[in-house]
């Protein structure tokens, strides 16, 4: 793991620093061959240099977001812009995790997935890749 996601997740306060240390190990041990890294300031992991998934910290809690998630079908993630494809839950604990949707989810994060790695120069416009 990228040595900046393990000082994102320091810098957390205790309970969401556990539930970083808990995404952060799930996602790289059930994502294989995926890059990490510091993305617009919080952690990202890339496949092909194509976004797939990250957290960062923000009101509600600690945001897992997926950027294709809203085409997973699934009712724990949650969707809430119609322009681009991602998807998203909060956690405040790591008890709010339940890893077997996690891992699902990871599944399909590899299996579908929209090109936002060419989202610029395509403006705007997503093309689904899988």
């Amino acid at each position: 793991m990228h040595p900046e996601i393990l000082k994102y997740n320091q810098q957390q306060v205790p309970h969401h620093k556990d539930v970083c240390d808990v995404l952060a190990e799930e996602i790289d041990r059930h994502l294989l061959k995926a890059e990490n890294e510091i993305w617009h300031a919080h952690p990202v992991w890339f496949l092909d240099e194509n976004p797939i998934v990250g957290y960062s910290k923000q009101k509600p809690g600690i945001r897992l977001m997926f950027w294709s998630g809203a085409d997973f079908d699934e009712a724990g993630l949650n969707v809430v812009g119609k322009r681009f494809k991602d998807a998203s839950v909060f956690y405040n604990e790591v008890s709010e995790i339940t890893k077997a949707d996690l891992r699902r989810w990871l599944k399909k994060a590899r299996a579908i997935q929209w090109d936002y790695k060419n989202l610029v120069r395509r403006k705007g416009r997503l093309e689904r890749l899988k």
